[in-house]
Formats: structure tokens, sequence, C-alpha cells
């Protein structure tokens, strides 16, 4: 008998419903040539099965900060399962497509925040229909045992693919980056951001598949092995809990965080650089007076936020001054966030590690530049939906290495702000010798959105996979300081001028996560090709059993 006429079910001896829903008598029917498409049950189901999907992916948005809703993550995934398993391909992309809608449209609102709706509704539409892509993925695996495992590792893949194209990635929106307060979180620490997402999706995939079951066939053995989908994730982060720890390997330092603040919110704030420069060498000033008077303990080194000087200061006689002014005060080094503007060629996204004695001496650039942020892809194009991106009239361009600066003999490695939702920018500062973490950013142009809170939540999860502290200095806030086992210490309100002070251990060991690199990810997306694999020889076999069952010399 030919294998292509069977199917097992996932991980149970029944198989899955057919690819359209439940099966239905067929009989002969004719339908008028002015009938309607469909008749009213068929439309009826279709919208049963789209708000659900829908609904799936709003559930996903809520688990994200400012929420505490971690949990719900591993539900919305239970309940896409639902929606997915057994579809046909095509179904599969349009109801994950649905699911990334009500997932990304009020996650990624922040970003038409200064420019209108269309920058906002392309973004969001451009990711949900690569998480459409994944959803085919999972409708096709879902056809085979043990498919929630293969299901979490597709996944995984279609974040993968989301961060890094088009236009070098947007990673923004990872399930991993939602859980900084939930139990899977020391997963990062074990596999980085790849294998927490796993863990999460393989949770909820799992608990459809156990829940569904134990519905059909109460007692039976394979009900309760499938729910080892959802313990196993969870039983491997407790287990993983060791490796998330704060201790001084290398002792301690005093650090300091400067949020001077903007002169008002919106891309406005642009052309009151000056100001925005002022602010911070004021605040900065401020802390040296106070802990000349003893109202602060000293630092060893302070961090200036991501365009804390968007002034030049290597072209800028009175920016470099002010600058020098306000390190000479504070008297230990200063990393300054500028703009850089060389004579030809791109701009630049600086930090510069500015010493009070010797002044402006190493530099780090920004690699990920921000599409549609600092440069323009396709302008001319884009400019027929938004004159907005005139705003950028210079592109900025990409550095090359990490940069760990030698603050007072603490190795320092510079994220700039974007960058910390790259794993590949943020572990390559810890293998360059960071012992601390910091995340320069400016968050002014997105007001009070709930994107900085989504920011901080992505640093948070970047301490436990490093074990590092993470600094988070802001223009106009969140600032934050982080310790490595994600726990925050201490934090501004938005849109207020602060500094903040603390002792912060300094480390240099290295997690699984961090030796391991991008392997976990790769071995995920070698798992999800497997799967693939084992479909298409499937459909080989049975395209061959067909022809050889119609061969009448056979």
């Amino acid at each position: 008998m030919s294998s292509s006429v069977t199917r097992e079910a996932a991980w149970s001896e029944e198989p899955p419903r057919p690819a359209d829903g439940p099966a239905e008598p067929r009989t002969p029917s004719v339908t008028p040539p002015d009938g309607p498409a469909a008749p009213p049950r068929r439309r009826g189901a279709l919208l049963l099965r789209c708000l659900p999907a829908a609904l799936s992916g709003v559930l996903l948005y809520l688990s994200f900060p400012p929420r505490p809703l971690w949990w719900l993550a591993p539900l919305a995934l239970a309940l896409l399962a639902g929606c997915l398993y057994g579809r046909r391909p095509r179904a599969g992309f349009g109801l994950a497509t649905l699911a990334g809608l009500g997932y990304l449209l009020p996650l990624l609102v922040w970003t038409g925040e200064e420019v209108g709706p269309v920058p906002w509704l392309a973004l969001a539409s451009l990711e949900a229909l690569l998480i459409g892509l994944t959803g085919l993925g999972i409708a096709l695996v879902s056809r085979l045992p043990a498919w929630p495992v293969l299901a979490a590792a597709v996944w995984v893949a279609g974040e993968a693919l989301r961060a890094r194209a088009p236009f070098g990635g947007f990673p923004w929106g990872k399930v991993a980056f939602g859980q900084a307060d939930g139990v899977f979180t020391p997963l990062a620490a074990v596999g980085g951001t790849p294998l927490l997402s796993f863990g999460v999706a393989l949770c909820g995939f799992g608990l459809y598949e156990a829940l569904r079951i134990a519905r059909r066939h109460p007692g039976r053995t394979t009900a309760a092995l499938t729910a080892l989908t959802v313990a196993a994730p969870i039983g491997a982060a407790l287990a993983a809990r060791p490796l998330v720890s704060d201790a001084a390997e290398d002792g301690t330092v005093v650090a300091a965080v400067i949020q001077g603040n903007v002169p008002r919110l919106g891309l406005d704030f642009n052309s009151q650089r000056r100001a925005v420069l002022d602010n911070h060498v004021k605040r900065t000033i401020q802390l040296a007076e106070d802990v000349k008077a003893g109202k602060a303990p000293e630092p060893d080194f302070v961090v200036w936020p991501e365009n804390s000087s968007d002034l030049d200061p290597y072209a800028e006689p009175d920016a470099r001054a002010v600058i020098d002014e306000a390190v000479k005060a504070i008297g230990v080094p200063v990393a300054i966030g500028a703009v850089v503007a060389p004579e030809t060629g791109p701009l630049r996204n600086t930090m510069i590690l500015w010493d009070p004695v010797a002044g402006p001496t190493a530099t780090y650039d920004k690699r990920k530049i921000q599409p549609f942020g600092e440069r323009i892809p396709m302008r001319s194009f884009v400019r027929l939906f938004s004159s907005d991106v005139d705003r950028v009239r210079r592109d900025f361009g990409p550095g090359k290495d990490p940069g760990v600066f030698d603050m007072a003999g603490s190795g320092v490695g510079m994220v700039t702000c974007f960058e910390a939702a790259f794993d590949d920018a943020v572990r390559s500062t810890v293998q360059d010798g960071a012992q601390v973490i910091a995340v320069p950013s400016n968050n002014a142009t997105f007001g009070r959105t709930q994107m900085t809170y989504q920011q901080l939540a992505m640093d948070r999860v970047r301490a436990v996979e490093h074990s590092r502290t993470v600094l988070v200095p802001v223009t106009s806030g969140v600032s934050a300081v982080i310790r490595p086992d994600g726990r925050i210490v201490s934090q501004t309100k938005m849109f207020t001028a602060d500094a903040l002070v603390a002792e912060i251990p300094l480390r240099s060991g290295r997690t699984p996560a961090t030796v391991l690199g991008p392997l976990p990810e790769y071995a995920l997306l070698l798992l999800a090709a497997g799967g693939f694999g084992v479909l298409a020889a499937r459909r080989i076999r049975g395209r061959r059993a067909a022809r050889g069952g119609a061969d009448p010399a056979s």
C-alpha cells in the first residue's frame, strides 16, 4: 500500500483535520452563473478562522512592555497554532498575516509618531507579510510528527528572516524581547534570543497540541507526552537560572549616565541642536557640583546619550569648548554621542571617548544604520509617499568594528540605540572585551510612546544574555541602570533632566550564549529545514507511487 494515502497525526494516531476545516459530505451541486461566490455558511467559517488569528496577534502585542503580561505570549501562540494546524499553505499565509497585523500595527505605532501613518503602515504591513510566510511554514510542518518542535523552529526562522531582510533587517518585535520579566528569560544566557523565542513558541504550540489531543482522547499517554513540550522550556529555563548572576567578577566601579532632556518633543528637536548639547553640559556640571558637595558619589566614568551633541565637535569650536568644559568639571572620562560630518562621504553617528586631559581620543561609529531613519533607501521612490524623507538630507554611513572604550580601566562596550535589537552587534562587543555594555539612545522623536519601554526591555534581555551591566543613557528618557541579572536598579522619568549614579559590577566571564554565538540559531534553522525536507521527500515518494500505480505493467 502506498504511504501517500495516509498521514500521521502530530504525536497521535489520529489524522489531522482536512486543510480547510471539518470534513463535509460532498454532493454534486451546480452553482448558478449569477449565484454567490461562497455560501453564507462558508463565509461564516472563514470569519471564525480569521478572528482568532487576529486576536492571537493582539494578545502577542499585549505581552510586551510596559505591561508585565509576558505569559500572554505562549497563550497567543497556542491560539495561533489552533488557526494554522492542518491548514493548506495559502490559508496558513493569510491567517498568519492577519495575526502579524494584529501584533505589529499596535506594537510599531510609534514609528509614525512624527511622520504620519504611511511609514508605520508600510513597515507593519511588510513585517506582517513576513510573519505570513512563517505561518505558511508552520501550516506545512503541522502535518508531521512532533510538529510543535518543528513549528517553533520555523517561528525562529521567521524571526531570523525579519532580522536580516529587507534593507538589513528589522528585529524589533522578536518574541524574546517581550520576556524580560518572564520565567523563560534565562534561556537567553544559554542560546541567546533565538533560543528564548524558541522556548516561548514551543510552549505555546505544545500547549495547543496537548489540549487538542486531551480533548479528543482523554487519558491518552500521547497527551501526557505532548505536555512535555510545555514543561520542557520552562524546566530548561529554571535549570539555566545559575547562569544569571550579577556577582562582581572583576570588582566594581561607579558609573553615571546623563539625561539632559530636549527643548521640545518631536523631530523639531533637531533644529535646536545647541540647546540639546547645552542641556547635557549643564546636567554634567550639576553632577560635578553635587559630587563636590557630597550629594552624589564620584563616578569613575560618565556616558552621554546618542545625539547628545548633534554639532560636530571636530568641526564646531563652540561645541568642542562646552563639551570640554563639562568633561573637565566632572574630571573623569565621558563617552559623548555626536554626529560627525566629514567633508565628503556619509555622516557618522559616533560615540567619542573624551578624556578630561587629552580631550577626544577613541571613537565608535554606529554599525547598524536604521533604514528610513538614518538613511533613505530608494529615496526618489519613497518621496512619492512621504516628503518627510527629505528631513534626512544626508545619509549616515555604517562603522565597521566594535567599540570598547577603556574608561578608567573598565572595558565599556558601545551599542548605539537601534543596534541593541541585533544579536551580532551586542555579542561582538562583549567578545571584544566589554565588561559593561552601554546603549546610548535618542528616543526624543518618538515622544511618550511605548517605544522607550520596548527598547528598555530589549536591553534587559541583553543584560541576561551576556551577563553584563547595561547602562542606558537616553536624551529624553527612560534612562536606566540594568544589573547583569536584568533588574533595573535605577531609572529616570521621561522628558526630565537627570543623572543616574550607581555602583555596578564588572564582569568578564562569558555565558554559553556569548561563546556559542549564532550556532543555536543555525541549529534551529537546520531543524526547520529538516522538517521541510521530510515534507518534500514525502511528496516525491507519493508522486512516484502514484505513477507506479497507474502503470499497467506494474
